[in-house]
């Protein structure tokens, strides 16, 4: 049987580099995998940000998403990471999709759970005046204490070196939901296939109260159909050692089930 494409969506500040480790072992089980760039993320920090990125909203990250998604000729299983697992379901309303796969999902404006977590994370952006309409970068205190807490310091600096500027505008709309338009919020009865959540214990930035919400939401909509993880002591950075070998079995396991 002809095995579903995958189309994968990479976080803030991230590229699809994220993914390098993960998308060989899904080839090699028999799928095609795709891992576009969104607009404006393929300019590291090391040099100025695309002015236009600032204001750029997150409609326009599912609009270029849709069109790659069409590029694949079958429907696909879509998989996202932090920011890229809110816009997979964002997109999954859109498209024909065989499942989704949501690592550390951001959440939608209907799947939120209150934490101050995530505010101090990113205290040290929001203290900047206009973030919101500026394209930003992640600090290196709120990052090592949210994003990479207990992950090992080689691989916090070289992803700290790896980002690249993000959108302050989608920041403020997934933070802000009802003050910029929710347009984070998500249809979920349109999403009826499988799904499978997978968020660390430790995650302060996506937490596991928002997995939660969006795994009770999906389930929801698609009958039950939703394969729900949480692992013990895993941050957000999902994408190094032990962590990263667990999350690719977990999501190997998954796709052998679908029909």
């Amino acid at each position: 049987m002809l095995k579903p494409p995958i189309l994968l969506i990479h976080g803030m500040w991230s590229t699809p580099a994220v993914f390098d480790r993960l998308r060989e072992p899904l080839a090699a089980a028999g799928h095609t995998v795709h891992a576009p760039a969104l607009p404006f993320h393929d300019r590291p920090a090391s040099l100025p940000p695309a002015e236009a990125l600032g204001s750029l909203s997150i409609t326009a990250y599912v609009d270029f998403l849709v069109a790659e998604a069409g590029k694949l000729g079958a429907p696909p299983v879509i998989l996202g990471h932090s920011m890229g697992g809110l816009l997979a379901q964002l997109v999954a309303v859109r498209v024909p999709h065989a499942g989704l796969v949501l690592l550390s999902p951001g959440g939608a404006a209907n799947a939120q759970a209150f934490s101050l977590d995530p505010l101090r994370t990113l205290k040290n952006v929001m203290l900047r005046w206009g973030w919101w309409e500026k394209p930003m970068l992640r600090d290196e205190a709120g990052a090592r204490w949210g994003i990479f807490n207990g992950v090992p310091e080689p691989v916090f600096q070289a992803e700290m070196a790896a980002q690249v500027w993000e959108s302050g505008r989608v920041l403020a709309e997934m933070a802000f939901p009802q003050l910029f338009g929710n347009v984070t919020q998500v249809d979920y009865a349109r999403l009826t296939r499988p799904a499978l959540v997978i968020v660390g214990s430790d995650d302060r930035i996506t937490t596991p109260g928002t997995a939660r919400a969006t795994a009770r939401n999906l389930s929801g909509g698609n009958g039950g159909v939703v394969d729900y993880h949480e692992l013990p002591g895993a941050s957000h950075w999902l994408f190094w050692g032990a962590v990263e070998q667990q999350v690719a079995g977990l999501v190997g396991d998954w796709l052998a089930t679908l029909a």
